[in-house]
Protein backbone atom coordinates (compact mmCIF):
# COMPACT_ATOMS: atom_id res chain seq x y z
CA UNK A 1 0.00 0.00 0.00
CA UNK A 2 1.13 3.65 -0.90
CA UNK A 3 2.64 5.48 1.96
CA UNK A 4 0.50 8.89 0.58
CA UNK A 5 -2.87 8.87 0.80
CA UNK A 6 -5.30 11.02 -1.28
CA UNK A 7 -8.84 11.65 0.12
CA UNK A 8 -10.80 13.49 -1.87
CA UNK A 9 -12.81 13.67 -5.55
CA UNK A 10 -10.98 14.29 -8.92
CA UNK A 11 -13.85 16.79 -9.80
CA UNK A 12 -12.83 19.23 -7.13
CA UNK A 13 -9.80 21.77 -8.04
CA UNK A 14 -8.11 21.70 -5.30
CA UNK A 15 -7.69 17.71 -5.12
CA UNK A 16 -6.73 17.66 -9.07
CA UNK A 17 -4.07 20.17 -8.31
CA UNK A 18 -2.25 17.59 -6.10
CA UNK A 19 -3.04 14.58 -7.95
CA UNK A 20 -1.09 16.39 -10.99
CA UNK A 21 1.47 16.97 -8.96
CA UNK A 22 2.02 13.57 -8.03
CA UNK A 23 1.80 12.13 -11.15
CA UNK A 24 4.17 15.30 -12.77
CA UNK A 25 6.62 13.64 -9.44
CA UNK A 26 6.05 10.13 -10.75
CA UNK A 27 5.60 9.32 -7.14
CA UNK A 28 3.06 5.87 -6.43
CA UNK A 29 0.04 7.34 -4.26
CA UNK A 30 -3.13 5.54 -3.25
CA UNK A 31 -6.51 7.56 -3.57
CA UNK A 32 -9.52 7.64 -0.98
CA UNK A 33 -12.75 8.36 -3.25
CA UNK A 34 -14.56 10.83 -1.01
CA UNK A 35 -18.69 10.79 -2.03
CA UNK A 36 -19.48 14.63 -1.22
CA UNK A 37 -22.97 14.12 -2.29
CA UNK A 38 -23.43 11.67 0.74
CA UNK A 39 -21.85 14.00 2.43
CA UNK A 40 -18.54 12.24 3.50
CA UNK A 41 -16.56 14.87 3.67
CA UNK A 42 -18.48 16.11 6.61
CA UNK A 43 -18.34 13.01 9.11
CA UNK A 44 -15.89 12.81 11.94
CA UNK A 45 -13.56 10.80 10.27
CA UNK A 46 -12.75 13.08 7.52
CA UNK A 47 -12.37 16.04 9.77
CA UNK A 48 -10.06 14.40 11.65
CA UNK A 49 -7.81 14.41 8.49
CA UNK A 50 -9.51 18.53 7.26
CA UNK A 51 -11.06 19.97 10.09
CA UNK A 52 -12.32 22.64 7.52
CA UNK A 53 -14.42 19.82 6.06
CA UNK A 54 -13.20 20.28 2.08
CA UNK A 55 -11.09 18.13 -0.05
CA UNK A 56 -8.23 17.30 -0.25
CA UNK A 57 -7.20 15.68 2.63
CA UNK A 58 -3.54 14.28 1.94
CA UNK A 59 -1.30 11.86 4.09
CA UNK A 60 1.82 10.87 3.72
CA UNK A 61 3.20 8.09 6.42
CA UNK A 62 2.20 10.10 9.83
CA UNK A 63 2.22 13.80 8.24
CA UNK A 64 -1.18 15.06 7.51
CA UNK A 65 -1.94 18.52 5.30
CA UNK A 66 -4.98 19.86 3.83
CA UNK A 67 -4.70 23.43 1.49
CA UNK A 68 -3.69 22.21 -1.85
CA UNK A 69 -1.38 24.97 -2.63
CA UNK A 70 1.06 23.96 0.54
CA UNK A 71 0.36 19.99 -0.44
CA UNK A 72 1.81 20.39 -3.81
CA UNK A 73 4.94 22.38 -2.27
CA UNK A 74 5.40 20.00 0.33
CA UNK A 75 5.32 17.17 -2.63
CA UNK A 76 7.56 19.05 -5.02
CA UNK A 77 9.92 19.65 -2.41
CA UNK A 78 10.08 16.20 -0.57
CA UNK A 79 10.25 14.53 -3.75
CA UNK A 80 12.40 16.58 -5.92
CA UNK A 81 14.69 14.32 -7.09
CA UNK A 82 11.73 12.55 -8.62
CA UNK A 83 9.83 13.45 -12.07
CA UNK A 84 9.34 16.60 -13.18
CA UNK A 85 11.24 19.11 -11.20
CA UNK A 86 8.37 21.77 -10.20
CA UNK A 87 10.50 23.91 -8.13
CA UNK A 88 13.78 25.62 -8.36
CA UNK A 89 17.00 25.28 -6.55
CA UNK A 90 18.00 29.13 -7.17
CA UNK A 91 16.72 31.56 -4.60
CA UNK A 92 15.81 34.28 -7.56
CA UNK A 93 13.76 31.61 -9.98
CA UNK A 94 12.31 30.35 -6.99
CA UNK A 95 11.55 33.80 -5.88
CA UNK A 96 9.69 34.64 -9.46
CA UNK A 97 8.03 31.44 -9.49
CA UNK A 98 6.89 31.91 -5.91
CA UNK A 99 5.60 35.47 -7.16
CA UNK A 100 3.40 33.89 -9.93
CA UNK A 101 2.18 31.12 -7.80
CA UNK A 102 0.95 34.00 -5.42
CA UNK A 103 -0.58 35.73 -8.60
CA UNK A 104 -3.10 32.37 -9.26
CA UNK A 105 -4.08 31.91 -6.08
CA UNK A 106 -5.11 35.43 -4.99
CA UNK A 107 -5.27 37.34 -8.23
CA UNK A 108 -6.61 34.55 -10.70
CA UNK A 109 -8.47 32.08 -9.05
CA UNK A 110 -10.95 34.26 -7.43
CA UNK A 111 -12.91 35.84 -10.97
CA UNK A 112 -11.76 31.93 -12.37
CA UNK A 113 -13.22 30.70 -10.14
CA UNK A 114 -16.60 32.55 -10.03
CA UNK A 115 -16.62 32.07 -13.64
CA UNK A 116 -16.58 28.41 -13.33
CA UNK A 117 -19.29 28.39 -10.67
CA UNK A 118 -21.46 30.28 -12.76
CA UNK A 119 -20.72 28.43 -16.14
CA UNK A 120 -20.18 25.02 -15.49
CA UNK A 121 -20.95 23.97 -11.85
CA UNK A 122 -24.60 25.81 -12.25
CA UNK A 123 -25.99 24.03 -15.52
CA UNK A 124 -24.23 21.37 -13.74
CA UNK A 125 -26.63 21.16 -11.02
CA UNK A 126 -29.47 22.34 -13.00
CA UNK A 127 -29.24 25.93 -11.76
CA UNK A 128 -29.63 29.17 -14.01
CA UNK A 129 -26.49 31.22 -14.45
CA UNK A 130 -26.51 34.17 -13.67
CA UNK A 131 -25.09 36.19 -16.94
CA UNK A 132 -24.75 39.51 -15.48
CA UNK A 133 -21.93 38.31 -13.24
CA UNK A 134 -20.47 35.86 -16.05
CA UNK A 135 -20.30 39.37 -17.67
CA UNK A 136 -18.70 41.06 -14.55
CA UNK A 137 -16.41 38.59 -13.94
CA UNK A 138 -15.47 37.93 -17.48
CA UNK A 139 -14.12 41.36 -17.36
CA UNK A 140 -12.04 40.93 -14.45
CA UNK A 141 -10.40 37.87 -15.86
CA UNK A 142 -9.69 39.57 -19.31
CA UNK A 143 -7.77 42.37 -17.46
CA UNK A 144 -5.65 39.64 -15.13
CA UNK A 145 -5.07 37.67 -18.58
CA UNK A 146 -3.80 40.84 -20.27
CA UNK A 147 -0.58 40.90 -18.00
CA UNK A 148 -0.03 37.03 -18.53
CA UNK A 149 -0.07 37.81 -22.37
CA UNK A 150 2.38 40.17 -21.57
CA UNK A 151 4.51 37.90 -18.95
CA UNK A 152 4.15 34.92 -21.73
CA UNK A 153 5.83 37.18 -24.17
CA UNK A 154 8.92 37.15 -22.01
CA UNK A 155 8.79 33.52 -21.33
CA UNK A 156 7.37 30.19 -22.07
CA UNK A 157 6.08 29.44 -18.54
CA UNK A 158 4.94 31.74 -16.05
CA UNK A 159 7.40 30.94 -13.48
CA UNK A 160 10.39 31.10 -16.22
CA UNK A 161 11.73 28.78 -19.16
CA UNK A 162 10.80 26.19 -16.99
CA UNK A 163 6.97 24.10 -16.28
CA UNK A 164 6.74 24.37 -12.94
CA UNK A 165 4.09 24.82 -9.82
CA UNK A 166 2.84 27.99 -10.86
CA UNK A 167 1.46 27.03 -14.41
CA UNK A 168 0.25 23.52 -12.42
CA UNK A 169 -1.81 25.58 -9.93
CA UNK A 170 -3.99 27.00 -13.02
CA UNK A 171 -4.90 23.56 -14.84
CA UNK A 172 -8.13 22.44 -12.86
CA UNK A 173 -9.93 25.71 -12.84
CA UNK A 174 -8.65 26.38 -16.78
CA UNK A 175 -9.39 22.70 -17.67
CA UNK A 176 -13.53 23.51 -16.41
CA UNK A 177 -13.50 26.97 -18.29
CA UNK A 178 -12.25 25.96 -21.66
CA UNK A 179 -15.49 23.54 -21.98
CA UNK A 180 -17.41 27.39 -21.45
CA UNK A 181 -18.03 29.99 -22.85
CA UNK A 182 -14.92 31.64 -21.00
CA UNK A 183 -12.48 30.02 -23.28
CA UNK A 184 -12.85 33.09 -25.38
CA UNK A 185 -10.87 34.77 -23.06
CA UNK A 186 -8.11 32.19 -22.98
CA UNK A 187 -8.20 31.98 -26.68
CA UNK A 188 -8.01 35.36 -28.18
CA UNK A 189 -4.58 36.50 -26.37
CA UNK A 190 -2.04 34.18 -28.61
CA UNK A 191 0.80 34.21 -25.63
CA UNK A 192 -1.86 33.09 -23.46
CA UNK A 193 -3.51 30.56 -26.04
CA UNK A 194 -0.78 28.65 -26.43
CA UNK A 195 0.85 28.43 -22.92
CA UNK A 196 -2.80 26.81 -21.96
CA UNK A 197 -2.74 24.56 -25.30
CA UNK A 198 0.89 23.22 -23.38
CA UNK A 199 0.11 22.56 -20.21
CA UNK A 200 -3.29 21.26 -20.65
CA UNK A 201 -1.49 18.29 -23.59
CA UNK A 202 1.06 17.28 -20.34
CA UNK A 203 0.48 13.59 -19.60
CA UNK A 204 0.15 14.29 -15.76
CA UNK A 205 -2.62 16.30 -16.17
CA UNK A 206 -4.77 13.99 -18.71
CA UNK A 207 -4.19 11.23 -16.28
CA UNK A 208 -5.97 13.51 -13.74
CA UNK A 209 -8.70 14.15 -16.61
CA UNK A 210 -8.88 10.06 -17.12
CA UNK A 211 -9.82 9.76 -13.27
CA UNK A 212 -13.08 11.66 -13.99
CA UNK A 213 -13.97 9.06 -16.59
CA UNK A 214 -14.40 6.28 -14.22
Amino acid sequence: MAGIKVHGTPFSTAAARVLATLYEKEVEFEFVPIDMKAGEHKKESFLALNPFGQVPAFEDGDLQLFESRAITQYIAREYAPKGTPLIFPDSKKMAILSVWAEVEAHTFDPPASKLKDELAMKPFLGLATDFAVVEEFEAKLGKILDVYETRLGQSKYLGGDCFSLADLHHLPIIHYLMGTQAKKLFECRPNVSAWVADITARPAWKKVVAMRAH
